[in-house]
């Protein structure tokens, strides 16, 4: 894989970094900012809004920019973001530097998804997208624990301040890493109205919705593991950034084995993949009290999420082919109407009769819904033509 990709990698390192600590901070940042704990909670869902609507709408503005000046926008104006929050005194403006800096994410991982494709083989999308997307599974790994530790000693300012630090060296990547002119063998796309229209295909749709589910299905326990570890399974509150980076580790594991399955053999990964997942979750509920059986579970379900995920993420980048600057945008939305919705129909179930397990039967029921949408329509998720093996 050329270095370009894994310089791409930090940033969304960064920004995934941002994304996920927020949960740990949502308490510091209501007593900081004199709010209530729901009120902050509004700065998740301002971002996540931000991703799904920025998307297409920063793909669509910088489509016709040389890769690099776009990415190095967004980059740059992800750092300013991240100044302001940690200097304001308003919860206003806090909210508002969240949803800039949530299309300034979207835009970036748009770009950046498009630039991927230029940068390898055709038939190695999958394995690019798994180069990107180790930045965010590192970002579960490191960068969230590392955040809340950093809240912790010191402010939830400094963890702002600290994102800011990171997009400096992913800002540099940039420029050393991406050309500055279109490449020769890049792909060029039609009109906007003609790229859009692309939406129409029912192979890109399809795979859209499954990796929508399934990313729904992962961010529906992932966002409330931690009082499954202290109230379901009886662990000391000190387990709980030991169970996210456990989840993490496991998602690094996954994405990084399915990208060299999903451009081959995204069949297989698929087929063998989702079936396993389901039981997965089915088990995580049945034995979450078992703490042994849960700490297993829990690394098996990132990698087989991340696994499954990715793979259908990659489907969609080759199903908007036609696409090629609006193609990662495609993804994007897919990945983050997953990321926004699981959460919140995870929530839903919290205090009802399922308890804190009903986010994991949650997973369990996006996972088969997936499932029961894709084995009907399996030739159509399938790739038409296999690519060759180099």
């Amino acid at each position: 894989m050329p270095l370009p990709l894994y310089l791409l990698a930090v940033a969304v390192f960064a920004m995934g970094t941002s994304e996920f600590m927020l949960a740990g901070l949502v308490p510091d940042i209501a007593a900081g900012l004199d709010v209530s704990i729901g009120a902050a909670g509004l700065l998740t869902s301002a971002f996540a809004v931000g991703m799904i609507v920025g998307a297409p709408l920063m793909a669509a503005l910088a489509r016709r920019w040389p890769a690099r000046t776009s990415l190095l926008c967004f980059v740059l104006a992800f750092a300013v973001t991240h100044v302001v929050g940690a200097l304001t005194a308003s919860f206003t403006v806090l909210l508002v530097t969240r949803v800039i800096a949530a299309l300034a994410n979207a835009g970036f991982l748009a770009v950046a998804l498009t630039t991927a494709a230029t940068l390898v083989a055709s038939d190695r999308k999958g394995r690019a997208l798994a180069v990107l997307l180790s930045g965010t599974t590192v970002a579960t790994i490191a960068g969230v624990p590392g955040g809340a530790v950093l809240g912790t000693v010191l402010s939830w300012r400094a963890t702002f301040w600290a994102i800011a630090l990171l997009c400096l060296p992913a800002a540099f990547g940039v420029v050393k890493g991406i050309p500055g002119r279109i490449p020769e063998n890049a792909p060029v796309g039609s009109s906007l109205r003609g790229e859009i229209a692309q939406l129409a295909k029912p192979r890109l749709v399809l795979v859209m919705l499954l990796g929508a589910l399934v990313n729904a299905a992962t961010f529906a326990t992932f966002t409330f593991l931690a009082p499954i570890v202290t109230d379901t399974v009886g662990l000391d509150e000190l387990w709980v950034p030991v169970v996210l980076v456990l989840f993490g580790v496991g998602s690094f594991v996954g994405v990084t084995l399915a990208g060299r399955l999903s451009d081959q053999r995204p069949g297989i990964v698929i087929a063998a993949g989702g079936p396993l997942l389901l039981l997965g979750w089915v088990a995580l509920a049945a034995l979450a009290a078992q703490p042994v059986a849960f700490l297993l579970l829990v690394f098996v379900q990132g990698a087989l999420s991340f696994a499954l995920g990715s793979t259908l993420i990659a489907r969609v980048l080759y199903e908007a082919a036609g696409a090629p600057t609006m193609g990662g945008s495609y993804a994007t939305a897919a990945l983050n109407i997953g990321a926004a919705g699981g959460p919140v129909v995870g929530a839903a179930t919290l205090g009802a009769t399922a308890g804190d397990l009903g986010p994991v039967r949650v997973s369990a029921v996006l996972v088969a819904v997936a499932l029961l949408i894709a084995l009907p329509l399996r030739r159509l998720v399938a790739p038409r033509v296999r690519p060759a093996i180099r």
